[in-house]
């Protein structure tokens, strides 16, 4: 049992906040690459989790559940392109701790709707492209967090400090030496083709082909740039670490990794993107340290999801709100061995450039096309988890009666969430959430894949046109 601070002093928080960061991409969490060292280090501090989920894909609708404590029916945000801000009803964290007291400051999350409430701003550039040269993303991030950082350290009051990461999400453009730390090749080897499918994809092959390599044509070279991308950010959040620890700060501050959701890279052809519902998407980090309070080098097995952090961080805050009820639950209830799991079975959605739900168990998942997607995929894919851990075998035509007993306990759910909110399941009212007004959904797949697109073409055209000079 993690032993009961003595001090009253209501804990600092700094959150990291980090984009596509794909869990399985990490060392700590038993990827062979040595992406993560520093992380690693502060994980031998901390307590890890090993089972958190991201329930809603994408960004908006992950960091709507991760900043309130709710899921998609009160927060009523499910889409990525979200049109309207966050219902005045539901609390965030910023909102929640500056009634306590807190300063409260956002880096690199403005205009989000789940970013209300924080008392200062802050942006960095935090994207890139192959014109601009490599992206020193987090130390852009350094280069205003740190003042910030020392700005918030020198008042009396407690400090809530939210950073968001974007180096593991796209364009992947690490800095040197991180472009070559995982890579020694050619990747623009001509015997190679496995590039050939992700440059054909016409939707994503503009935006491609603005930060990729001209004459691209190895996967694994851009898989590396990804994971030289997280070991820059590790090395870069080391010097955050090392900011607490000179002010004194460790012993008072919370501090958590987590991530919005992780990163598809070649998988399931959903390339170098994190839409998709399969577990490369769902399942992210989360670390937590605060001495005294989460024990050191302890991993946690069991289930839980994004609305669990905040009535985590406030309890470890000691902060009551009995005005809130939260659809999620404290993670200190795994840690003093009150239940050995959260839900085990959940509802899982996506609308970033699809539109789909579904429902997730230790060894089924049953995903359900709301609309025809411009991957062409099955309206029904169904995976045994067990067996077909990467979910390589759509089993929904052999499993009939699997798909029937999840999908009602599917709806069931969904019917017990209404009936609870009083609210309408968001996934089913989202107009043009693909962001073309007036089109609405989407009657075939074809028309999916004729219509979205991301990426400048011109732009696109005059950087791989390099790779024929």
């Amino acid at each position: 049992m993690p032993a009961k601070r003595r001090s009253r002093r209501l804990p600092n928080i700094v959150f990291f906040g980090i984009d596509s960061l794909r869990r399985d991409h990490m060392s700590c969490y038993g990827y062979p690459r040595l992406t993560t060292p520093h992380i690693d280090r502060f994980a031998q501090d901390a307590t890890l989790f090993e089972q958190t989920f991201s329930a809603h894909i994408p960004t908006t609708s992950a960091y709507a559940s991760m900043l309130t404590g709710m899921d998609v029916f009160n927060t009523q945000i499910v889409a990525l392109r979200h049109k309207d801000g966050l219902r005045p009803e539901v609390s965030t964290l910023a909102e929640i701790l500056k009634q306590e007291g807190y300063d409260t400051t956002c880096v690199g999350f403005t205009g989000n709707p789940s970013s209300r409430g924080f008392d200062k701003y802050i942006d960095y550039a935090g994207w890139g492209s192959w014109n601009e040269g490599r992206s020193p993303k987090a130390q852009n991030l350094n280069d205003v967090a740190l003042p910030e950082l020392d700005r918030l350290a020198k008042k009396r009051a407690p400090f809530f400090l939210f950073l968001r990461h974007m180096d593991p999400h796209a364009p992947y453009l690490p800095p040197a030496p991180f472009e070559r730390m995982f890579y020694h090749g050619n990747e623009t080897d001509p015997k190679n083709k496995s590039m050939e499918p992700v440059m054909a994809f016409k939707p994503f092959r503009d935006f491609f082909a603005s930060w990729m390599p001209p004459g691209i044509t190895d996967k694994d070279y851009v898989i590396a740039q990804y994971d030289g991308a997280v070991a820059y950010m590790d090395a870069a959040i080391q010097s955050i670490f090392n900011a607490l620890e000179a002010r004194g700060l460790v012993e008072d501050t919370i501090v958590v990794v987590n991530g919005d959701h992780g990163e598809t890279l070649y998988d399931h052809e959903c390339y170098f993107d994190h839409h998709g519902m399969y577990d490369p998407t769902l399942v992210v980090p989360l670390i937590i340290r605060y001495p005294g309070v989460m024990p050191a080098g302890r991993r946690v097995k069991g289930y839980n999801q994004h609305k669990d952090l905040v009535p985590t961080l406030l309890e470890l805050a000691n902060i009551t709100r009995d005005d809130i009820q939260f659809d999620g639950r404290s993670l200190m209830k795994l840690m003093r061995g009150e239940a050995t799991t959260f839900d085990s079975e959940m509802y899982i959605t996506e609308c970033t450039w699809m539109r789909k739900h579904g429902w997730r168990t230790p060894e089924w998942k049953l995903i359900i096309a709301l609309e025809p997607d411009f991957h062409f995929k099955p309206e029904v894919e169904l995976y045994n988890l067990v067996q077909d851990p990467e979910e390589t075998h759509n089993v929904a035509a052999d499993e009939p009666e699997i798909v029937a007993l999840l999908k009602a306990r599917m709806d069931a759910w969904i019917a017990q969430r209404e009936a609870e909110t009083g609210l309408p399941n968001p996934i089913h009212h989202q107009g043009d959430w693909h962001g073309k007004e007036g089109v609405g959904a989407f009657k075939s797949s074809q028309q999916a894949y004729d219509t979205l697109h991301i990426g400048d073409p011109n732009q696109a055209a005059r950087l791989q046109s390099r790779s024929r000079e």
